[in-house]
């Protein structure tokens, strides 16, 4: 069973801020540092709500589409995976190449780089195993997102500070560990189909 704990794991990882840093800095680059961090909690308050909203109403957006438990413990592994192989392969930095003059506002830096749709689906998942633990899984979605936001704060210091071979030493580690969780979730939710079925 999954404790809050390993639920706030998942999430930061999930949300790659480490991958997300170079990112953020070509994002933000033309704009001055103090700017740059106020758009930096904001887009992260943004995700945030995104996030919040997933983790609450996800459940019936499931029974509207009438989606499974196991259906989407499936589909979260594959997505997950597939987050996991691009961090340990190639980075994030390819995901978007182009980069729109003025300032960004909630597209790309809020979705789909801190709540993507690997975040939406993982907390979406967590409210549909255990809805009655859903503090937890709140506390868990702030604690990821609070530390995934201290790391994009101080994108410039740690860019310094560990180089650009540090960050993606950083990120591949963090896929490495998020392949063998999705891996986990992919085989619980085929175990759980072949059961019901």
């Amino acid at each position: 069973m999954m404790t809050a704990i390993s639920a706030a794991v998942l999430l930061f990882m999930v949300m790659d801020p480490f991958g997300n840093i170079p990112l953020f800095l070509v994002y933000l680059k033309d704009i001055p540092p103090k700017r740059q961090r106020w758009i930096i909690l904001r887009e992260l308050c943004v995700a945030l709500a995104v996030l919040v909203l997933f983790l609450f109403f996800g459940r019936h957006i499931l029974t509207v589409l009438q989606i499974s438990e196991h259906s989407l413990g499936i589909a979260g592994g594959i997505i997950l995976f597939m987050i996991a192989i691009k961090m340990v392969f190639s980075g994030t930095e390819d995901i978007f190449r182009g980069r729109h003059e003025g300032e960004p506002f909630i597209v790309p830096l809020a979705i789909p780089l801190v709540a993507g749709p690997s975040a939406m689906a993982t907390v979406l998942l967590l409210m549909a195993r255990q809805p009655e633990r859903w503090m937890e899984w709140l506390a868990a979605l702030l604690c990821a997102w609070l530390l995934s936001g201290l790391v994009l704060l101080l994108s410039s210091q740690l860019s310094r500070l560990l180089g650009s071979r540090g960050l993606m030493a950083l990120e591949r580690l963090m896929g490495l560990l998020l392949t063998t969780v999705a891996v986990e979730m992919f085989v619980k939710g085929v175990r759980k189909a072949f059961m019901e079925g």
